[in-house]
């Protein structure tokens, strides 16, 4: 196995007894048929669960909305694509020479489903345990150290829930523009409530961010509002 592989099992704290799926697992479409996307469907949902086990026994007095936010948070592409810096995987994946080019070695999309892979590619190896064993090295310090109240909801979700409780409609979003080349691209989106004739933007490098940072402004506009004199949004 190339060096810089066994390098990562070392990080990973998971000596392959399959190395070939270790491989597989950081290898991007780009660089051939034998490519890490059925690892990576698989890994999401071993994560998935391993995270909520781990969840489970920290929280133990936590409802399933909790829970559920906290989850959101350690699985979504921003906080693996940081996981899979701290292991280095830059290093490590195999990409098309034009990918490999494009930055695809630093984007994170890639690096996030790469560590998915490599998530399906232990549970393969070696079953769920060794898989769990690995999701809590790499999450479990966070979770030990959390407290379940400074896991706020996402800003689209608190930005429904605040329109709603006043029998608003839910916001609309649209892009506006993108910059940038495919592989670095920044969104801008538009978060508009017809019914208040509000509009907020924000930018992002995908657009969920990009919404996320719309709806963000919008809460904070709308807040104020609703903290005046009078205001006709109080609930």
């Amino acid at each position: 196995m190339d060096a810089r592989l066994n390098a990562l099992q070392q990080r990973l704290g998971h000596r392959f007894a399959q190395p070939e799926l270790l491989s597989r697992a950081v290898t991007h479409r780009s660089f051939g048929a034998d490519h890490n996307e059925r690892l990576e469907f698989l890994g999401d949902a071993v994560l998935s669960l391993a995270v909520s086990a781990l969840l489970f026994e920290r929280f133990g007095v936590s409802d399933e909305g909790d829970l559920t936010r906290v989850r959101a948070h350690l699985v979504r592409e921003d906080t693996l694509h940081r996981v899979a810096l701290m292991l280095g995987l830059p290093e490590v994946l195999r990409l098309s020479e034009g990918e490999a080019r494009g930055g695809g070695a630093q984007r994170p999309s890639i690096l996030a489903d790469a560590l998915e892979a490599i998530i399906g590619a232990t549970f393969l190896d070696g079953g769920f345990e060794p898989a769990r064993a690995l999701v809590q090295r790499l999450f479990g310090e966070v979770i030990a150290n959390t407290d379940i109240d400074s896991w706020t909801k996402d800003a689209k979700t608190e930005l429904q829930e605040w329109l709603q409780a006043r029998r608003l409609p839910v916001p609309t979003y649209r892009i506006l523009n993108t910059r940038g080349q495919a592989h670095a691209q920044t969104f801008e989106v538009e978060c508009a409530v017809p019914a208040l004739s509000l509009t907020e933007t924000g930018e992002g490098r995908s657009r969920r961010m990009a919404e996320q940072e719309a709806a963000r402004r919008m809460l904070v506009s709308l807040k104020a509002s609703d903290d005046k004199p009078g205001s006709a949004l109080r609930s």
